[in-house]
Order: structure tokens, then sequence, then C-alpha cells
């Protein structure tokens, strides 16, 4: 899932002001749904456990709950890709990645996406790549170049497909259609390629900085002591 708006460049000196855009989010769809899932069964049956179990049950459901929530969220709701013309912010499970175009020495997709700055790789967990949606884009993109179909009309019997997607259609623009992922980072490296050459990629500025995620380790680290104690003292 993506906005289709950004930041546009700062206008010259003197020149009229621009109005300021959102980041591009890139999120996946299905992480989301089956976290929402998946939290609302974690919930629903440590509840259970706390208001009907008997001894140390409701403790261990407790603890349970505290190492599992967080970890749920990490995995499946957390995860995001934000990014402007300025920089590109990764969230991933446990890790935040944010790198200006300056310092990014490029993004990549075969069975994972990633992306390269500062001599290391970090994984873009929020956009996963699906070898079954290539291929049916791939598919989809054949069919509509043998049937002559330049362009989709959304809402019409054979219109924009469901697993590809063509980029918006402008003068000049490539019209195949691709999977969510590839459709993804197709963008980014629009954006990095944009800002390539405008800055040195040795300045310090330009490094990647990494923040550790504590408001989910945290919690799922004192749930995983308090599970260790209790299984100590049963």
């Amino acid at each position: 899932m993506t906005s289709p708006r950004s930041d546009r460049p700062s206008p010259p000196d003197g020149g009229p002001a621009q109005p300021a855009y959102a980041d591009r989010v890139y999120r996946s769809t299905a992480g989301m749904i089956g976290g929402v899932g998946l939290l609302v069964v974690a919930c629903w049956l440590g509840g259970d456990a706390i208001a009907n179990g008997k001894g140390h049950t409701p403790w261990f459901a407790i603890a349970g709950l505290l190492l599992a929530l967080p970890i749920i969220i990490a995995l499946t709701l957390r995860p995001a890709v934000f990014a402007n013309s300025e920089r590109i912010r990764v969230r991933n499970p446990f890790r935040t990645i944010a790198v200006p175009w300056t310092g990014v020495d490029g993004v990549r997709s075969s069975y994972t996406t990633e992306l390269l700055a500062g001599d290391k790789k970090y994984q873009l967990w929020a956009i996963p790549v699906s070898l079954r949606a290539r291929k049916r884009a791939a598919r989809q993109d054949a069919r509509a170049k043998a049937a002559g179909d330049d362009e989709f009309t959304p809402g019409r019997r054979g219109g924009r497909p469901p697993y590809g997607r063509r980029p918006t259609p402008v003068p000049g623009a490539d019209p195949t259609i691709r999977a969510w992922s590839d459709q993804a980072l197709a963008e980014l490296r629009e954006l990095a390629e944009a800002r390539e050459g405008t800055a040195d990629r040795a300045a310090p500025e330009a490094a990647p900085v990494v923040r550790w995620c504590w408001e989910v380790l945290a919690p799922a680290l004192a749930g995983a002591v308090v599970l260790i104690v209790l299984g100590a003292i049963s």
C-alpha cells in the first residue's frame, strides 16, 4: 500500500513556496490483516486463561501476552517504509533505519527487498516479495501487450489487475504491469536516482542512522523473564 504523495523539491530563492506533502508510505496489507487476526486470537485465548485459569495459569497467561503481543505487532503491524525526496526511513520489526538518499547505494529485490547503504544491507520487511504475484503480473502484462491494451481502465471488465500494478499513465512512462513489491521498488529507485550525485556519500550526514525499537523489545524481554521465573518456581 502506498500513498501517491511525496515531498516536492525546495523552491529556488525568491520563488513561490511549494506545498508540503506527506511521505510515501509502503506497508504490506496482507501482513497488517494477519497481524490484526493474530492479536484478536492471542487476546481471546489469553483473556480466557486469565479469567478462568487456576493456580499459576493466569500469571503464565499475563506473561505470555506480555511477550507475544509486542512480537506480533513488531512482525506484522510495525513494518513500514517512508520515503520522500530527501530520505528513506525503514521501520523494521526491531529497528528503524533512516538514510538520506545521498547515502543510499541501491535498492534491490530478489527473494527479499533490500536497501544498501554504508556498506551494509538492510531488509525492507514492509515490502515482501511474492513470486506468485510477480508471475501473475508478468502474465497480465503479456496479455495486455498481446491485446494492444496500453492503458487499463479501472472499473471495467479486464481493467486494473488485482495482483499487478501499472504505473500512472504519463508521457514516456514505462507501462509495464508489475507486482506491487516491484512497483514499490521502482518508485524508490526513482527517488534515489533523482538525488544521485548531489552530495558526498562519505559525509557524516549521509551515514545510516539505526535505532533499536525498545518500546517493542522491553515488554517482550520482560514477558520472557517472567515466564522463566514462573517456570522455575512452579
